[in-house]
C-alpha cells in the first residue's frame, strides 16, 4: 500500500474513527483502525462488534492495500503533523512509513487477516437534513438513561411515519420527544432502539449534508459527508411515549422567556445542594424561581411570564432535568404546561410542537 494525503484531512479522519475505539477490545486488532486504500480514497474504519464507524476521505492511491495500525497511537501522530500539504503512507512488510515534510513515523501494524469483517449498512429508508439531525439528536438523546440494567431506557427510540421522523428517550423521570420531517425511500419494519451513545457521537461529529438512515430487525446504518455508522440494534419492550405527551389534559400554561429562565434557575441552583430541587411559583405576576435550605443560604430570582389558568402552587423539578427540557426548545419563549396536582410539566416552544419534554416534579417537603 502507497498513498499522499492531505494531512489535516487524514487526520479528520483518524481522529473521528478513533474516537470509537473500543476501551477494551475483545480481540487484539480490534484496539486498530483498519485502513483501505483504494481508487482515488482512503477509508479508515473502527469495530467493536457492536457499533462500525467508517470515514471515507479523498487520497492519491499509488498502490491500493489494507493494513491495521494500533488506533490512539496513530490518532495522536496526526493530530501532531506539521501543516504540510501532503502526507505519505507506506506500507513495507509489518511496517507502516508516514512523512510529512520533514517528519517521519514507523509503526508495526496489528495482522490485518485477524480483522472481522464490518457489516455493510441496511438500505437507505429515508434521508433527513443533517443539521435538523443533530439538534434532533441533542434534544432527545439527554433524556436517556446511563443505567445499563435495563437496555430500552439507554435507548433513543427512532420511529418513521409518512414524511415524519421522530426520535425520543426517557428515563423514566423525563421524555423528551422530537418531530422532524424526511423524505421516505422505502418501507420502515417498524421502530427501532439505538443507543443514545451512537446517536451522540454520530452528533458530536459533526454532520453538514444530508443523512441517510435504513436498519432492518438487527442493525442500523447512517450514512453522511462519507462517513458511516452501524450499530446493533438493542432489542427490548418501549413505552407508548406518545400517549404521555401532549398537553390537552395540562390545564396550566405559563409563557416565559427561554433564556431569563435559563440564567435564573443556573443562579439559584448555586444554592441546591446535590439531589435538591429548585421550585417555581407561578403567578399573574411572574414565576419566582428558588432553591437552596436553612443550613446554606436560599436564592430566588423572579421571571416575568404569562399565565393562563389558575394560580400554580409550588413546583419542584431536579435542576439538570429542568435546564435539560428548557435548553432543547429552539423559539425564543418557552411554554410550561402543568396538571392542577402539580406531578409534571410538559416544555415546547411557542408556537411550536415539534418539541416536546416531559419532566415529573419531584416531592417537596
Amino acid at each position: 500500500m502507497k498513498l499522499t494525503i492531505d494531512p489535516k484531512v487524514f487526520a479528520e479522519a483518524v481522529t473521528w474513527a478513533a474516537r470509537n475505539l473500543p476501551g477494551r477490545p475483545a480481540v487484539p486488532v480490534l484496539s486498530g483502525l483498519l485502513l483501505v486504500a483504494e481508487t482515488d480514497q482512503l477509508t479508515v474504519s473502527a469495530f467493536d462488534y457492536d457499533v462500525s464507524v467508517q470515514a471515507t476521505v479523498a487520497a492519491e492511491v499509488a498502490t491500493p492495500g489494507r493494513v491495521v495500525i494500533p488506533g490512539r497511537v496513530l490518532a495522536e501522530i496526526v493530530k501532531s503533523l506539521p501543516g504540510e500539504s501532503w502526507a505519505e503512507l507506506v506500507l513495507d512488510g509489518y511496517e507502516v512509513a508516514l512523512t510529512c515534510g520533514r517528519v517521519a513515523f514507523t509503526l508495526m501494524t496489528l495482522p490485518e487477516s485477524d480483522y472481522p469483517t464490518i457489516p455493510a449498512p441496511p438500505a437507505p429508508l429515508g434521508a433527513v437534513d443533517g443539521p435538523a439531525f443533530r439538534v434532533a439528536i441533542e434534544q432527545t438523546a439527554i433524556a436517556a438513561s446511563e443505567d445499563d440494567t435495563v437496555p430500552g431506557l439507554t435507548a433513543v427510540r427512532i420511529d418513521a411515519e409518512g414524511d415524519r421522523l421522530t426520535l425520543a428517550a426517557t428515563d423514566r423521570y423525563r421524555i423528551a420527544v422530537r418531530d422532524l420531517p424526511w423524505s421516505l425511500r422505502g418501507m420502515p419494519p417498524g421502530g427501532v432502539l439505538v443507543h443514545h451513545d451512537v446517536v451522540l457521537d454520530l452528533a458530536k461529529g459533526g454532520i453538514s449534508g444530508e443523512v441517510a438512515l435504513g436498519w432492518d430487525d438487527k442493525l442500523i446504518g447512517f450514512c453522511a459527508d462519507g462517513r458511516v455508522v452501524t450499530a446493533r440494534l438493542i432489542d427490548d419492550k418501549y413505552i407508548n411515549y406518545r400517549a404521555r405527551i401532549g398537553w390537552d389534559h395540562l390545564p396550566i400554561a405559563a409563557t416565559v422567556n427561554r433564556a431569563a429562565l435559563t440564567t435564573a434557575i443556573k443562579r439559584v441552583s448555586l444554592l441546591a445542594d446535590k439531589g435538591m430541587s429548585v421550585r417555581l411559583h407561578f403567578t399573574s405576576d411572574g414565576v419566582l424561581v428558588q432553591a437552596g435550605t436553612g443550613d446554606l443560604g436560599r436564592g430566588t430570582e423572579t421571571v416575568p411570564c404569562t399565565l393562563d389558568g389558575a394560580d400554580a402552587r409550588e413546583i419542584g423539578f431536579s435542576p439538570a432535568f429542568l435546564l435539560d427540557a428548557v435548553g432543547g426548545v429552539q423559539q425564543e419563549n418557552v411554554v410550561l404546561h402543568m396538571d392542577p396536582d402539580h406531578l409534571q410539566v410538559l416544555v415546547r416552544g411557542q408556537d411550536s410542537d415539534s418539541y416536546q419534554c416531559l419532566v415529573l416534579a419531584l416531592r417537596l417537603a
